[in-house]
């Protein structure tokens, strides 16, 4: 078999061990931090850097447009003058940490994406938010790392290589993000899918 079908079989084995019900449980704690006018962060490194920014304009479109609860979201990987600024002072490993120290209140949700698990700013993030009260969500690799110890709710991609690790992490992200648009309508225009219970 050639390369792109060997990636595409490892691929769709990983997507069908994908835990739904902790999926669901992640849409749960977004609804309520909505509801409760909690802040979500997001933050990530690397590739997952761009993906958290992604992740974030998922929510704050659809999700949000003409809907009278919004969702207090944002990315922590996406300032990048605060990011700039804090490597100046502070150690990479702490870039997150330092944000999250301006604006994380308890019941607020710090969800880290992390490979490897094992990323120093992502995981510090995650230890620093549980220890102020904050939930917090990991979704990583087949190996967990740090951030799988940390958080209180953990997605293991599971598959070894790191292409269909992010291309999982992706696909988990849409799952939460896209349920909030295709579930959630706007009201007078229905609810095409069934709703995602805990």
């Amino acid at each position: 078999m050639d390369y792109p079908g060997q990636y595409k079989i490892q691929l769709l084995q990983a997507i069908q061990r994908v835990d739904l019900d902790k999926v669901c449980q992640i849409i749960q704690i977004f609804k309520a931090a909505r509801a409760h006018g909690h802040r979500i962060f997001v933050c990530g490194n690397g590739g997952a850097d761009s993906m958290a920014a992604q992740f974030l304009c998922e929510l704050v479109k659809s999700p949000s447009f003409n809907r009278s609860s919004r969702f207090r979201i944002l990315a922590l990987s996406d300032q990048r003058p605060r990011i700039d600024a804090a490597r100046d002072d502070f150690a990479n490993e702490r870039v997150f940490v330092e944000q999250l120290r301006n604006f994380a209140e308890p019941e607020d949700v710090v969800m880290g994406l992390s490979p490897s698990g094992d990323s120093p700013n992502v995981a510090n993030a995650i230890e620093y938010a549980s220890w102020i009260g904050c939930r917090t969500i990991g979704i990583t690799g087949q190996e967990g790392g740090r951030v799988a110890a940390l958080a209180q709710v953990i997605i293991e991609a599971p598959v070894s290589h790191p292409g269909a690790v992010e291309d999982v992490h992706m696909i988990i992200c849409h799952m939460i993000g896209y349920y909030f648009v295709d579930f959630e309508k706007p009201a007078g225009q229905g609810r095409e899918k069934a709703p995602c219970r805990s």
